[in-house]
């Protein structure tokens, strides 16, 4: 099991990626955008880093739904290894098959 802290704090960077999103993109799209000139660039770049650190979606980790742990997660599942092989061997994951040696 992962700290509760951490859980919490990865919740609460989900809702702060969230809440400035809609921003973000905006000021991503001035930056992008051809027909600006380079000092319009220059100041939606400082805009940009203005905003607070957690509000990139990078700054999210994937944890395990189970467990919260944030290593060895597979995407499909949404578990992490642990938990995904003990899921499989109750027979809980359809079309899974587990090799044994």
């Amino acid at each position: 099991m992962a700290k509760k802290s951490m859980i919490a704090r990865d919740r609460k960077r989900v809702k702060t990626v969230a809440k400035f999103a809609a921003k973000r993109e905006a000021i991503k799209a001035r930056i992008h955008d051809p027909e600006a000139t380079p000092e319009e660039r220059f100041l939606a770049s400082q805009e940009l880093q203005a905003l607070p650190r957690d509000a990139s979606p990078t700054r999210v980790t994937r944890r395990c739904v189970a467990t919260g742990r944030p290593r060895g997660v597979y995407r499909k599942f949404g578990l992490s290894r642990n938990k995904l092989r003990e899921a499989a061997m109750r027979g809980e994951v359809p079309g899974l098959v587990m090799s044994s040696w």
